[in-house]
């Protein structure tokens, strides 16, 4: 079953940031995901979030591109069952989850 996907506004502008020949490739991981957004703990692809460096991303989930330094961070609203796409970003320093943490807090997530 595929979960309806659906992206902050923020997150798009991020996908159409991201080089032209890596944007293919988060997308492929994003749509795979998709199929079941669960966490890892339930035997499917994401690694739920807690507190990073202050930042209380409890009910988020990412998702590591590693070859090509990319994070993806997502919340799946099971009742709905829609993966909330809410960052795409360099895995550089903690910015992705300052700015999980930021568009939390904007969007009531």
């Amino acid at each position: 079953m595929n979960w309806e996907l659906e992206f902050l506004p923020e997150a798009l502008d991020d996908l159409k940031k991201l080089d032209g020949s890596v944007r293919p490739q988060v997308l492929k991981g994003i749509n795979k995901v998709r199929q079941n957004p669960l966490p890892v703990s339930e035997g499917e692809y994401g690694k739920p979030l807690g507190n990073k460096n202050s930042n209380d991303l409890t009910g988020l989930i990412k998702i590591k591109f590693v070859n090509i330094g990319i994070r993806v961070v997502y919340k799946f609203i099971r009742t709905d069952s829609i993966m909330k796409t809410v960052v795409i970003s360099a895995r550089s320093d903690d910015q992705v989850y300052n700015e999980a943490s930021d568009r939390r807090k904007k969007n009531d997530l």
